[in-house]
């Protein structure tokens, strides 16, 4: 089963506009944009925290690196 075509296209346009009226249908269309809007932030804030997390988790790793060495070398001078 494919695309539907342009007549197909026209009568599901037609049924929806006959079951919630020619004044529903701007509603519904500016609460789904809201919708997908909404989803979109959360999206990118959830991006965010993730790269925050991993500059955090770098940081953690290149400290302790750091300490390694700082302990590698004072044990070699005792």
């Amino acid at each position: 089963m494919g695309m539907p075509g342009g007549w197909e296209l026209f009568a599901i346009i037609m049924v929806v506009v006959l079951l919630f009226g020619g004044k529903k249908i701007p509603e519904l269309a500016k609460g789904l944009g809201k919708g997908i809007k909404d989803f979109k932030k959360a999206v990118n804030e959830d991006e965010k925290e993730g790269d925050v997390a991993e500059k955090a988790k770098t940081e953690l790793e290149d400290k302790s690196a750091q300490a390694t060495n700082t302990e590698a070398k004072e044990s070699k001078n005792a």
